[in-house]
């Protein structure tokens, strides 16, 4: 492990030095998922990745703590790559960091960590958590007002909107950073748009949603255009979400295929998503962690509010997609409630503990429910045994905080500082009178 480290560390000065890179940026995130870093130059390199670098930790949402304020980055080796909408000359590049105390013990409000630690436990068991997210975001003129840049739809192809050679530009420019995109297009809200990352090991990918995100934001900016990930910027549209594709490997071998089962599914993932539908309404404000992210969950826009899962059917929480002949590896169901809002870290943490305490307990899945969700009436929905999701971040709160799975995943330090952080948003949107009490009430009361 050692020798693999140092060859790995080599190489990065080796390509450092190849790439004429003046700048590397150092990466990590806080608990409520922003990306922080600061950056330093060649010539300290090597000494950061085998040292460290020191800072306050009392200045990021999550670390502060009197007596543990001062922290120390390392810089992941696996993770250097060029900033290619950079200049080449004096390049930048990137790192994510480990973030480690004083003592160097892994800091345990380190969100990367924290996915880590349970990764850990998974490989114990035989397995590799294996995801894929579908980022939608919108393009917007500015970040004062929700005012989207065009009228289109579903699949639309608008060339002669900016927002297609925008798009363009994002996938290269992720590709230069060996960030596979498998799809992207326009979304169904006006100015929406997706990108659906190819599919790889959960570390790897929380770290690309982290990268694409201010990939997507940096080329917007330099385009004169606002790209936000806010679940619902506009009341009348569609909101923004994270369906996240995920399934267990036993090596090369998919443990969600079974060639025996009518849907290639099998048992091991019949009974991850029974994990996921029991655990849903706890797990949720990590997956939907904002005020905002509740405008979404409703009703009428095609998010997920009810609990359920189907085969093919696009009104539940849970979908297992259409299995294609001779793709074993491809079997995988699709959790649809996250939004990209979150912290990638935290909501795959989740979401593992979720479907591995089905695994582990041996949960029952219920009846995949084919219909439309939506259209059944309350008693129809009642007598299924199918509930919903948390309603507010209130509730959200409300049943996290009673949560031993989420505690357990995310470890006690985040878990308190992360419900601390939410209560504190929570009371602050409560004490907040809207446009639309103003407009509704002031008139009549």
């Amino acid at each position: 492990m050692i020798k693999d480290w140092a060859a790995e560390r080599d190489f990065v000065l080796r390509s450092a030095q190849e790439n004429d890179v003046k700048f590397i940026r150092l990466w990590f995130t806080d608990i409520l998922g922003y990306l922080k870093g600061f950056a330093i130059t060649v010539e300290d390199l090597q000494d950061a990745m085998e040292q460290g670098v020191g800072f306050d930790g009392a200045s990021v949402e999550g670390f502060a703590r009197i007596n543990e304020s001062d922290m120390r980055a390392f810089p992941d080796p696996t993770t250097f790559t060029l900033l290619p909408w950079r200049p080449r000359q004096n390049a930048v590049a990137r790192m994510f960091c480990d973030i480690r105390t004083p003592n160097g013990d892994p800091f345990a409000g380190d969100p990367r960590f924290v996915l880590k630690r349970n990764l850990e436990r998974l490989a114990g068991m035989g397995y590799t958590y294996y995801v894929g997210p579908e980022l939608e975001f919108f393009f917007l003129k500015d970040a004062d007002t929700p005012e989207p840049l065009d009228r289109g739809g579903y699949f639309d192809q608008l060339s002669s909107q900016p927002a297609a050679d925008l798009r363009r530009d994002i996938v290269l420019n992720l590709a230069d950073m060996g960030i596979p995109v498998k799809y992207s297009h326009h979304e169904a809200a006006h100015s929406q748009h997706e990108i659906d990352l190819q599919y790889t090991d959960a570390l790897t990918m929380a770290d690309t949603v982290m990268t694409a995100k201010l990939v997507i934001k940096e080329l917007a900016q330099i385009k004169g255009v606002y790209a936000t990930f806010m679940p619902k910027p506009m009341s009348h549209l569609n909101g923004s979400g994270m369906h996240t594709h995920q399934s267990l490997f036993q090596g090369d071998t998919n443990a969600f295929h079974d060639s025996d089962d009518e849907h290639h599914l099998s048992i091991v993932g019949k009974r991850f998503i029974a994990g996921l539908l029991r655990h849903a309404p706890e797990i949720t404000l990590v997956t939907n962690q904002w005020v905002n992210s509740y405008k979404r969950l409703v009703p009428g826009y095609e998010a997920p509010t009810y609990i359920s899962w189907a085969h093919v059917n696009r009104s539940d929480l849970i979908r297992v997609p259409a299995y294609k002949p001779g793709h074993d590896s491809s079997v995988r169901i699709e959790y649809r409630a996250p939004d990209p809002a979150c912290n990638s870290y935290l909501a795959f943490s989740a979401m593992l503990a979720a479907g591995l305490k089905g695994i582990e307990e041996e949960y029952p899945v219920p009846p995949p429910v084919e219909g439309n969700v939506f259209a059944m009436s309350i008693e129809e929905r009642e007598s299924r045994g199918i509930k919903t999701l948390p309603g507010s971040l209130g509730e959200a709160i409300g049943l996290a905080e009673e949560s031993a799975l989420l505690r357990e995943a995310l470890g006690d330090y985040t878990f308190n500082s992360f419900i601390k952080n939410k209560k504190i948003e929570w009371e602050e949107y409560r004490a907040v009178v809207t446009d639309y009490e103003v407009s509704r009430y002031l008139p009549m009361l």
